[in-house]
């Protein structure tokens, strides 16, 4: 993740902060097209990319002080979910979690988002998706948005089938292969609007430059409240 973040940021220049903590999540500054960005991005050399709860709270005030000083944000999106596991569920994945879609959702700065590969279920709603109010969403060709992985997908929604069938190994294959066709790739999620474009990588830094000059008169309309209610 860091070389790809390198490769589309001016000169290669990339101020990572908190580099030693929550390490399957990556923040930090970089400028794009001359204009400072803050970079969220999943790190899937570490723990596969997913979320957990430290990496969660990591990001989600990163996001809320790059939106309290007006800095653009721009995220890489790579995650398989959420981490599992008991210790996770005890200590409280979903409130943690929550934190950093509530992050996303209320800031107001401009947010350019690119899917680099996996974004499953839950967790690729958190990582600034068209649904948590991003600005610009990107894809490239290698993108997976769906609820979950083919394999797992297909033992699920096809469990009677399988059991049903006299070779369940070869009809795994065939389901996997027609669910990656029909599923697991960028055309089907930019059908229905949740995905601008999908780009060629080399095509990534000028479109997210022109995106981010095109956001530079955004303004938002805020409720009239005192403030929200994050999850605490």
């Amino acid at each position: 993740m860091h070389d790809l973040i390198r490769a589309v940021v001016d000169d290669g220049v990339f101020l990572e902060v908190h580099r030693h903590f929550a390490m399957n999540i990556v923040v930090g500054f970089a400028r794009l097209g001359g204009r400072p960005v803050g970079v969220v991005a999943n790190q899937p050399a570490v723990l596969a990319g997913c979320l957990d709860i430290d990496a969660s709270v990591k990001a989600a005030r990163f996001v809320r002080f790059c939106d309290a000083f007006n800095i653009p944000l721009l995220t890489f999106c790579d995650v398989p979910g959420f981490l599992p596991g008991t210790n996770q569920e005890w200590g409280g994945i979903i409130r943690h979690g929550a934190k950093l879609l509530y992050a996303f959702t209320e800031a107001t700065v401009p947010k350019l988002t690119v899917v680099t590969r996996k974004a499953y279920g839950g967790a690729y709603d958190v990582m600034s998706s068209k649904h948590m109010r991003a600005d610009f969403n990107f894809a490239w060709p290698t993108a997976e948005v769906a609820v979950m992985g083919p394999e797992g997908a297909v033992n699920i929604i096809f469990r009677r089938d399988l059991d049903k069938s006299p070779t369940p190994e070869e009809r795994r294959k065939k389901l996997i292969s027609d669910y990656k066709a029909r599923f697991a790739n960028p055309y089907t999620a930019a059908e229905r609007g949740y995905i601008d474009d999908v780009l060629i990588p080399h095509e990534t830094r000028p479109r997210l430059i022109n995106a981010l000059e095109t956001l530079q008169t955004k303004r938002v309309e805020r409720p009239k409240r005192k403030h929200g209610n994050i999850p605490l």
